[in-house]
């Protein structure tokens, strides 16, 4: 009896720690949320996570304007869960070794890259030493061999070899032979959550600890753990008839959906992750040129000069340290969090990129942002002391506030022309939107959608002040980049647009009050013809009087002339 009781004990804190190892940097507030224990097991955190995960009602599939659109053929490349299917041409039936054998002649780069991974032969990483910087990975291996036996996909004491095709893409660790027409799946998220249950568990956690004081965005919004959400529940993206162009936006909006955005096939560095580049993909541009903020900044700077002589494969946690690293990176900044790094790497937003969002400014001087404030100014403090952090994010602050006044003046401009009904076309050439959408002045769907003057173009102005330069601006503050909110974008554009918005204002109203005057002289020209009416019998009558008397004194002057003889 005291042996079996001490057994059980034994079990329970082997789990607990083994728990506690496994899902430490998972936040509290998802076991919450998941209505989780701490000391949960790998197959009850992965069974919870992946239950919401594939829930619609928690963002998971179309949304709810599937009914206006269309996924095309490559959308389930971005959307697999909802749009893949099977090849039907492809009839073979093969084992793993076939895989491999077949795909080195169909698509040899795939191939060629899955040997250089570490997922093409583990037991490199079993061999690894504590000299490596890669000796951390043996410790993940087994964690995720640990994983894989809770969930029951590996047998005690067995060991995975590879993770070839056939695990991605039909089922980890499977003894059989693949049906490509029923059993290929394209991997999502959730797949890869198999063996990587505390990354995917770190990110999910977004979902969780972005939750907005005043409810300015949707829980768990901006991150990547929705990000495909926010995509399609943008009711633009639905409406418009152009599903080529609009795929464009789901090309990065599709990490909720799939890991590979960041972890790029089939290597999966990484090495390749940790460098900044492999957020400049989607993190450039309008609304979010945060790549080019970034790599114009001092920070970007040293790191295009001095990241070849660093060392790319120890952990984050170990890139200043020991890794060489001098300057901080998209990753090290942002996946740090009270000086631990994880997946989830929201629990510092406060601007959200979009300083024009109703509410954000005003919450920025609120408990809830204060404290994600103080997080900032701790990672500052890896290369900064606490005073300069303090001003530089201060200055971020204030500045982004002095854009955000630009804005808001000059859209207030733009609203009361459209309540006067004096913008171009307005009462003639306006044509309703996309079903999907609603009539109103400088709207987020006109970027996208024109027909006629349907947004007119100071609408567009507008727009792109609150849309492009606005945000660009505040990221060019958030990233250390002068030009990028001084000169080059932010301020000066934003008082470019701010001087059309003011001039077309002049003009409109100017042309406006000089087409009421000429209509009100029409209007008296016309009262003075009218002959039904009292004045207009008036005026006829006075004006006959006028020409009978003009009349009379031609004639009498004609008749004088006459009877001198001249």
């Amino acid at each position: 009896m005291i042996v079996k009781l001490w057994q059980k004990m034994l079990l329970l804190v082997c789990g607990i720690l083994f728990a506690a190892g496994v899902h430490a940097e998972i936040p509290k507030e998802t076991y919450d949320a998941l209505k989780l224990d701490k000391s949960a097991t790998s197959k009850q955190l992965y069974e919870a996570l992946v239950k919401r995960y594939k829930d619609p009602a928690e963002g998971a599939g179309r949304g709810t304007f599937a009914q206006y659109w269309e996924p095309i053929a490559f959308s389930k490349y971005l959307d697999p869960a909802s749009s893949y299917k099977p090849p039907s041409s492809v009839k073979d039936v093969a084992s793993r070794q076939q895989c491999v054998k077949c795909h080195a002649d169909e698509t040899p780069v795939w191939v060629n890259t899955w040997k250089k991974s570490a997922h093409a032969n583990l037991d490199n990483i079993r061999r690894l030493t504590p000299k490596d910087a890669t000796f951390y990975k043996k410790a993940k291996l087994e964690d995720v061999e640990k994983n894989l036996r809770s969930l029951g996909k590996l047998a005690e004491g067995e060991q995975l070899k590879e993770v070839g095709c056939i695990d991605c893409h039909v089922d980890v660790n499977t003894k059989k032979s693949a049906d490509h027409r029923a059993d290929l799946r394209m991997p999502t998220a959730d797949v890869c959550a198999t063996c990587h249950l505390q990354e995917f568990g770190e990110r999910e956690s977004e979902r969780d600890t972005i939750t907005w004081p005043k409810d300015q965005w949707p829980k768990g919004r901006p991150s990547h753990a929705l990000d495909f959400k926010a995509n399609i529940e943008t009711s633009i993206w639905a409406g418009m008839p152009q599903r080529e162009i609009a795929e464009g936006c789901t090309m990065c909006h599709y990490n909720q959906n799939k890991c590979d955005g960041c972890h790029t096939r089939h290597e999966f560095s990484v090495a390749e992750s940790r460098k900044p580049q492999a957020c400049a993909t989607c993190h450039n541009g309008v609304d979010h040129n945060n790549w080019e903020a970034y790599s114009l900044s001092k920070h970007g700077k040293v790191v295009e000069i001095m990241g070849s002589k660093w060392n790319w494969d120890v952990p984050l946690k170990d890139a200043f340290a020991k890794g060489g690293q001098s300057a901080p990176t998209c990753q090290s900044c942002h996946f740090e969090y009270q000086g631990k790094y994880s997946h989830n790497l929201v629990r510092k937003v406060r601007w959200a990129n979009y300083p024009a969002a109703a509410g954000i400014a005003e919450n920025i001087k609120s408990d809830w942002s204060e404290r994600r404030l103080e997080a900032w100014v701790k990672t500052c403090t890896n290369c900064h002391s606490e005073s300069m952090a303090r001003s530089y994010l201060d200055m971020m602050d204030k500045g982004t506030l002095q854009g955000l006044a630009k804005y808001q003046e000059a859209h207030k401009v733009v609203e009361k022309l459209y309540a006067d009904k004096l913008l171009p076309g307005q009462t003639t050439n306006r044509p309703t939107p996309p079903p999907t959408e609603k009539e109103g002045v400088a709207q987020f769907f006109q970027l996208f959608w024109t027909k006629g003057n349907n947004p007119s173009s100071v609408e567009t102005e507008v727009i792109e002040m609150g849309e492009n330069d606005l945000p660009k601006l505040h990221v060019g503050l958030a990233h250390v980049n002068p030009g990028g909110f001084t000169y080059t974008e932010g301020w000066e554009p934003l008082s470019r647009a701010y001087s059309k918005i003011m001039s077309e204002d002049t003009k409109l109203r100017e042309m406006a009050a000089l087409q009421n005057r000429v209509a009100k002289l029409e209007a008296k020209r016309v009262s003075l013809l009218d002959s039904d009416s009292n004045t207009g019998r008036a005026s006829l009558g006075g004006l006959g009087g006028a020409l009978l008397l003009a009349g009379g004194i031609a004639l009498a002057g004609w008749r004088r002339r006459d009877r001198s003889g001249k």
